[in-house]
Protein backbone atom coordinates (compact mmCIF):
# COMPACT_ATOMS: atom_id res chain seq x y z
CA UNK A 1 0.00 0.00 0.00
CA UNK A 2 2.81 2.67 0.92
CA UNK A 3 4.32 1.80 -2.65
CA UNK A 4 0.76 2.69 -4.28
CA UNK A 5 0.50 5.80 -2.08
CA UNK A 6 3.87 6.78 -3.20
CA UNK A 7 3.38 6.09 -6.90
CA UNK A 8 -0.25 7.91 -7.23
CA UNK A 9 1.65 10.81 -5.16
CA UNK A 10 4.29 10.97 -7.78
CA UNK A 11 1.84 11.22 -10.79
CA UNK A 12 -0.30 13.35 -8.88
CA UNK A 13 2.99 15.74 -8.40
CA UNK A 14 4.19 15.71 -12.27
CA UNK A 15 0.33 16.39 -13.42
CA UNK A 16 0.44 19.61 -10.70
CA UNK A 17 4.07 20.49 -11.91
CA UNK A 18 2.55 20.09 -15.73
CA UNK A 19 -0.46 22.47 -14.61
CA UNK A 20 1.97 24.78 -12.85
CA UNK A 21 4.20 25.63 -16.02
CA UNK A 22 1.38 25.77 -18.18
CA UNK A 23 -0.21 28.82 -16.29
CA UNK A 24 3.43 30.04 -16.05
CA UNK A 25 3.77 29.94 -19.52
CA UNK A 26 0.19 31.69 -20.30
CA UNK A 27 1.30 34.62 -17.35
CA UNK A 28 4.22 35.37 -19.07
CA UNK A 29 2.81 35.29 -22.88
CA UNK A 30 0.42 37.34 -21.67
CA UNK A 31 3.02 39.64 -19.84
CA UNK A 32 5.28 39.52 -23.18
CA UNK A 33 2.52 40.67 -25.36
CA UNK A 34 1.24 43.75 -23.15
CA UNK A 35 4.48 44.89 -23.29
CA UNK A 36 4.92 44.20 -27.27
CA UNK A 37 1.73 46.86 -27.09
CA UNK A 38 -1.09 44.61 -27.74
CA UNK A 39 -4.34 45.49 -25.57
CA UNK A 40 -5.63 43.97 -22.46
CA UNK A 41 -8.01 41.56 -23.70
CA UNK A 42 -6.25 40.89 -26.95
CA UNK A 43 -3.18 39.65 -24.78
CA UNK A 44 -5.08 37.97 -22.30
CA UNK A 45 -6.84 35.95 -25.36
CA UNK A 46 -4.13 35.16 -26.71
CA UNK A 47 -2.94 33.90 -23.55
CA UNK A 48 -5.77 31.38 -23.06
CA UNK A 49 -5.00 30.08 -26.37
CA UNK A 50 -1.61 28.97 -25.01
CA UNK A 51 -2.98 25.27 -23.64
CA UNK A 52 -4.43 24.54 -26.54
CA UNK A 53 -1.37 25.22 -29.16
CA UNK A 54 0.80 23.20 -26.10
CA UNK A 55 -1.35 20.09 -26.73
CA UNK A 56 -1.98 20.85 -30.72
CA UNK A 57 2.29 21.04 -30.85
CA UNK A 58 2.78 17.80 -28.77
CA UNK A 59 -0.29 15.26 -29.68
CA UNK A 60 -0.75 16.70 -32.93
CA UNK A 61 1.88 18.47 -35.29
CA UNK A 62 4.80 16.39 -33.22
CA UNK A 63 3.20 13.00 -34.57
CA UNK A 64 2.56 13.86 -37.61
CA UNK A 65 5.93 15.37 -38.54
CA UNK A 66 7.62 11.95 -36.64
CA UNK A 67 5.39 10.14 -38.83
CA UNK A 68 7.13 11.74 -42.15
CA UNK A 69 10.40 10.52 -40.69
CA UNK A 70 9.44 7.26 -39.67
CA UNK A 71 8.14 6.54 -42.99
CA UNK A 72 12.08 6.65 -44.62
CA UNK A 73 13.13 4.52 -41.77
CA UNK A 74 13.54 0.98 -40.81
CA UNK A 75 11.75 1.37 -37.32
CA UNK A 76 10.83 -1.43 -35.42
CA UNK A 77 9.98 0.30 -31.91
CA UNK A 78 12.50 -1.46 -29.82
CA UNK A 79 15.82 -0.27 -31.98
CA UNK A 80 16.75 3.18 -33.16
CA UNK A 81 15.19 4.22 -36.56
CA UNK A 82 17.61 3.80 -39.70
CA UNK A 83 16.89 5.65 -42.37
CA UNK A 84 16.38 4.21 -45.80
CA UNK A 85 15.44 6.51 -48.17
CA UNK A 86 12.44 5.65 -50.62
CA UNK A 87 12.37 2.32 -49.77
CA UNK A 88 9.41 1.73 -47.97
CA UNK A 89 7.46 3.51 -50.56
CA UNK A 90 9.13 1.22 -53.15
CA UNK A 91 7.80 -1.85 -51.42
CA UNK A 92 4.32 -0.18 -50.73
CA UNK A 93 4.08 0.22 -55.13
CA UNK A 94 5.84 -2.29 -55.98
CA UNK A 95 7.11 -4.83 -53.60
CA UNK A 96 3.82 -5.82 -51.09
CA UNK A 97 1.66 -8.21 -52.85
CA UNK A 98 -1.37 -7.56 -49.75
CA UNK A 99 -1.19 -3.84 -50.34
CA UNK A 100 -2.42 -3.18 -53.71
CA UNK A 101 -5.73 -5.62 -52.70
CA UNK A 102 -6.55 -3.58 -49.53
CA UNK A 103 -6.77 -0.34 -51.43
CA UNK A 104 -9.08 -1.86 -54.05
CA UNK A 105 -10.46 -3.17 -51.21
CA UNK A 106 -11.14 0.09 -49.14
CA UNK A 107 -11.81 2.32 -52.62
CA UNK A 108 -14.80 0.12 -53.58
CA UNK A 109 -16.34 0.34 -50.17
CA UNK A 110 -15.86 4.37 -50.26
CA UNK A 111 -17.23 4.57 -54.03
CA UNK A 112 -20.64 2.36 -52.23
CA UNK A 113 -20.68 3.61 -48.84
CA UNK A 114 -20.34 7.05 -49.66
CA UNK A 115 -23.55 7.85 -52.07
CA UNK A 116 -25.19 5.45 -50.41
CA UNK A 117 -25.38 6.94 -47.02
CA UNK A 118 -25.91 10.61 -48.49
CA UNK A 119 -29.20 9.34 -50.31
CA UNK A 120 -30.44 7.28 -46.96
CA UNK A 121 -29.05 10.62 -44.79
CA UNK A 122 -31.63 12.66 -47.29
CA UNK A 123 -34.20 10.41 -47.13
CA UNK A 124 -34.48 9.84 -43.95
CA UNK A 125 -33.81 13.21 -42.51
CA UNK A 126 -36.86 13.95 -45.03
CA UNK A 127 -39.19 11.95 -43.54
CA UNK A 128 -38.56 12.62 -40.12
CA UNK A 129 -39.02 16.32 -40.72
CA UNK A 130 -42.64 15.74 -41.16
CA UNK A 131 -44.91 16.50 -38.91
CA UNK A 132 -45.96 13.33 -37.68
CA UNK A 133 -47.52 11.95 -34.81
CA UNK A 134 -44.45 11.13 -32.44
CA UNK A 135 -41.41 12.31 -34.10
CA UNK A 136 -39.50 13.18 -31.18
CA UNK A 137 -39.07 9.39 -30.50
CA UNK A 138 -38.49 8.23 -34.48
CA UNK A 139 -35.85 10.85 -34.20
CA UNK A 140 -34.24 9.35 -31.08
CA UNK A 141 -34.70 5.82 -32.30
CA UNK A 142 -32.73 7.01 -35.37
CA UNK A 143 -29.69 8.47 -33.89
CA UNK A 144 -29.31 5.55 -31.72
CA UNK A 145 -26.61 4.02 -34.27
CA UNK A 146 -24.14 7.47 -33.51
CA UNK A 147 -24.17 6.52 -29.51
CA UNK A 148 -23.92 2.60 -29.84
CA UNK A 149 -19.90 1.28 -29.47
CA UNK A 150 -17.94 0.28 -32.72
CA UNK A 151 -17.52 -2.95 -31.59
CA UNK A 152 -20.72 -3.83 -30.37
CA UNK A 153 -22.37 -3.04 -34.07
CA UNK A 154 -19.47 -4.84 -35.33
CA UNK A 155 -20.77 -8.25 -32.85
CA UNK A 156 -23.80 -7.28 -33.83
CA UNK A 157 -24.09 -7.40 -37.21
CA UNK A 158 -21.25 -10.96 -36.88
CA UNK A 159 -23.96 -12.67 -35.59
CA UNK A 160 -26.77 -11.40 -38.32
CA UNK A 161 -24.21 -12.45 -40.83
CA UNK A 162 -23.75 -16.28 -39.69
CA UNK A 163 -23.01 -18.16 -42.34
CA UNK A 164 -25.88 -20.54 -41.73
CA UNK A 165 -29.66 -20.88 -42.44
CA UNK A 166 -30.09 -19.67 -38.97
CA UNK A 167 -28.61 -16.45 -39.53
CA UNK A 168 -30.95 -13.46 -39.30
CA UNK A 169 -29.87 -12.00 -42.61
CA UNK A 170 -30.07 -16.01 -44.51
CA UNK A 171 -32.77 -16.61 -42.89
CA UNK A 172 -34.66 -12.76 -44.47
CA UNK A 173 -33.19 -13.30 -47.55
CA UNK A 174 -33.65 -17.03 -48.03
CA UNK A 175 -36.31 -16.97 -50.94
CA UNK A 176 -33.78 -15.32 -53.04
CA UNK A 177 -30.59 -16.99 -52.47
CA UNK A 178 -32.11 -19.99 -52.69
CA UNK A 179 -33.09 -19.67 -56.30
CA UNK A 180 -29.62 -19.53 -56.97
CA UNK A 181 -27.79 -21.75 -54.41
CA UNK A 182 -28.09 -24.58 -52.25
CA UNK A 183 -26.31 -23.15 -49.40
CA UNK A 184 -26.95 -19.94 -48.10
CA UNK A 185 -24.20 -16.79 -47.97
CA UNK A 186 -21.22 -17.15 -46.37
CA UNK A 187 -20.89 -13.36 -46.03
CA UNK A 188 -17.85 -12.26 -43.96
CA UNK A 189 -16.01 -16.07 -44.59
CA UNK A 190 -16.67 -16.12 -48.91
CA UNK A 191 -14.05 -13.77 -50.22
CA UNK A 192 -16.40 -12.73 -53.12
CA UNK A 193 -18.76 -11.65 -50.41
CA UNK A 194 -16.86 -9.69 -48.12
CA UNK A 195 -17.48 -6.25 -49.93
CA UNK A 196 -20.80 -7.08 -49.71
CA UNK A 197 -21.67 -7.68 -46.25
CA UNK A 198 -19.69 -4.35 -45.06
CA UNK A 199 -21.67 -2.29 -47.68
CA UNK A 200 -24.80 -3.46 -46.29
CA UNK A 201 -23.11 -3.14 -42.50
CA UNK A 202 -22.59 0.37 -43.82
CA UNK A 203 -26.19 0.91 -43.80
CA UNK A 204 -26.23 1.00 -39.86
CA UNK A 205 -24.42 4.93 -40.66
CA UNK A 206 -26.85 5.89 -42.56
CA UNK A 207 -29.11 6.53 -39.39
CA UNK A 208 -27.41 8.15 -36.77
CA UNK A 209 -24.94 11.79 -36.95
CA UNK A 210 -25.45 12.20 -40.74
CA UNK A 211 -29.50 12.10 -40.56
CA UNK A 212 -29.42 14.66 -37.63
CA UNK A 213 -27.22 16.91 -39.66
CA UNK A 214 -29.40 16.59 -42.78
CA UNK A 215 -32.19 17.22 -40.99
CA UNK A 216 -30.56 20.27 -39.27
CA UNK A 217 -29.99 21.58 -42.68
CA UNK A 218 -33.68 20.73 -43.99
CA UNK A 219 -34.64 22.76 -40.67
CA UNK A 220 -33.35 26.02 -42.38
CA UNK A 221 -34.95 26.14 -45.90
CA UNK A 222 -37.80 29.01 -45.86
CA UNK A 223 -40.85 27.44 -45.50
CA UNK A 224 -42.02 30.48 -48.11
CA UNK A 225 -39.83 28.79 -50.97
CA UNK A 226 -42.25 25.62 -50.94
CA UNK A 227 -45.20 27.83 -50.48
CA UNK A 228 -44.38 29.85 -53.57
CA UNK A 229 -43.76 26.18 -55.36
CA UNK A 230 -47.04 24.94 -54.69
CA UNK A 231 -49.01 27.70 -55.52
CA UNK A 232 -46.62 27.71 -59.12
CA UNK A 233 -47.79 23.99 -59.08
CA UNK A 234 -44.74 22.12 -58.50
CA UNK A 235 -44.86 18.62 -57.09
CA UNK A 236 -43.50 16.68 -54.77
CA UNK A 237 -40.58 15.55 -56.86
CA UNK A 238 -39.90 19.04 -58.31
CA UNK A 239 -39.69 20.93 -55.43
CA UNK A 240 -36.85 18.40 -53.75
CA UNK A 241 -35.22 18.86 -57.18
CA UNK A 242 -34.83 22.25 -57.55
CA UNK A 243 -35.68 23.73 -53.59
CA UNK A 244 -34.51 20.91 -50.89
CA UNK A 245 -31.20 19.73 -52.77
CA UNK A 246 -30.07 23.16 -53.26
CA UNK A 247 -30.60 24.94 -50.68
CA UNK A 248 -29.32 21.64 -49.00
CA UNK A 249 -26.43 21.44 -51.17
CA UNK A 250 -23.83 22.73 -48.54
CA UNK A 251 -24.81 20.22 -46.14
CA UNK A 252 -24.38 17.83 -49.25
CA UNK A 253 -20.80 18.78 -49.56
CA UNK A 254 -19.89 19.07 -46.16
CA UNK A 255 -21.17 15.28 -45.49
CA UNK A 256 -19.53 13.98 -48.73
CA UNK A 257 -16.33 15.45 -47.39
CA UNK A 258 -16.64 13.40 -43.84
CA UNK A 259 -18.01 10.34 -45.32
CA UNK A 260 -14.74 10.07 -48.08
CA UNK A 261 -12.44 10.80 -45.23
CA UNK A 262 -14.59 8.17 -42.74
CA UNK A 263 -15.04 5.39 -45.69
CA UNK A 264 -11.22 5.46 -46.35
CA UNK A 265 -10.14 5.51 -42.70
CA UNK A 266 -13.14 2.36 -41.67
CA UNK A 267 -11.13 1.28 -39.06
CA UNK A 268 -13.37 -0.58 -35.75
CA UNK A 269 -15.94 -2.59 -37.92
CA UNK A 270 -13.31 -4.88 -40.16
CA UNK A 271 -11.32 -5.29 -37.10
CA UNK A 272 -13.06 -6.92 -34.95
CA UNK A 273 -15.02 -9.29 -37.42
CA UNK A 274 -12.97 -11.99 -38.11
CA UNK A 275 -11.98 -12.53 -41.69
CA UNK A 276 -11.04 -15.86 -44.34
CA UNK A 277 -7.56 -16.79 -44.65
CA UNK A 278 -5.96 -14.84 -47.85
CA UNK A 279 -8.29 -12.25 -48.44
CA UNK A 280 -7.33 -8.32 -48.17
CA UNK A 281 -8.32 -6.16 -45.99
CA UNK A 282 -9.31 -2.51 -45.34
CA UNK A 283 -6.03 -0.53 -46.14
CA UNK A 284 -6.72 1.28 -42.12
CA UNK A 285 -6.35 -2.53 -40.39
CA UNK A 286 -3.93 -3.11 -42.83
CA UNK A 287 -1.64 -0.37 -41.50
CA UNK A 288 -2.60 -1.01 -37.96
CA UNK A 289 -1.21 -4.73 -38.75
CA UNK A 290 1.72 -3.57 -40.02
CA UNK A 291 2.34 -1.08 -37.34
CA UNK A 292 1.52 -2.89 -34.01
CA UNK A 293 1.42 -6.49 -34.85
CA UNK A 294 4.21 -6.86 -37.45
CA UNK A 295 5.99 -3.76 -35.63
CA UNK A 296 7.19 -2.57 -38.93
CA UNK A 297 6.23 1.29 -37.56
CA UNK A 298 8.18 2.82 -40.37
CA UNK A 299 6.51 0.87 -43.28
CA UNK A 300 2.98 1.79 -41.23
CA UNK A 301 4.20 5.28 -42.19
CA UNK A 302 4.43 5.43 -45.38
CA UNK A 303 1.06 3.47 -45.75
CA UNK A 304 -0.20 6.01 -43.56
CA UNK A 305 0.98 8.58 -45.78
CA UNK A 306 -0.17 6.93 -48.84
CA UNK A 307 -3.65 7.11 -47.10
CA UNK A 308 -3.31 11.22 -46.37
CA UNK A 309 -2.76 11.24 -49.83
CA UNK A 310 -5.93 9.54 -51.27
CA UNK A 311 -7.75 11.16 -48.98
CA UNK A 312 -6.73 14.64 -49.95
CA UNK A 313 -6.68 14.18 -53.39
CA UNK A 314 -10.45 12.81 -53.12
CA UNK A 315 -11.43 15.93 -50.86
CA UNK A 316 -9.92 18.29 -53.58
CA UNK A 317 -11.17 16.59 -56.33
CA UNK A 318 -15.41 17.18 -54.20
CA UNK A 319 -14.10 21.02 -53.57
CA UNK A 320 -13.08 21.77 -57.50
CA UNK A 321 -16.34 19.75 -58.20
CA UNK A 322 -18.47 21.75 -55.32
CA UNK A 323 -18.42 25.18 -58.16
CA UNK A 324 -20.85 23.29 -60.29
CA UNK A 325 -23.73 21.93 -57.46
CA UNK A 326 -23.03 23.54 -54.44
CA UNK A 327 -25.14 26.93 -53.92
CA UNK A 328 -24.91 29.54 -51.03
CA UNK A 329 -27.98 32.14 -50.42
CA UNK A 330 -24.79 35.01 -50.71
CA UNK A 331 -23.90 33.90 -53.50
CA UNK A 332 -25.36 34.57 -57.00
CA UNK A 333 -25.01 31.90 -60.27
CA UNK A 334 -24.94 33.12 -63.14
Amino acid sequence: MPQQLQWYASTLSHYVGAAVAIVALMWLTNRGLRRLGLRGDAAMGLALVVPWLLGFLIWNAGPIVASLYFSFTDYNVLQAPKVVGLANYEKLISGDPNFWPSVRLTMAYSALTVPIGLVGSVAAAIMLNQGVKGIGLWRTLYYLPAILPAFVTALLWRLMFLPTRGGLVNSATEPIWSLFSDKPPGWFLDRDMLLWGFVIMSFWGVFGANTVIVLAGLKNIPRDLYEAASVDGAGVLARVRHITLPQLSPTLFYLIVMGIIAAVQVFDQPLFIQLPPGSPTFLNVYLYQQGFTLFQMGYASAIAWFMFVIILVLTLAVFRSSTAWVYYESEAKR
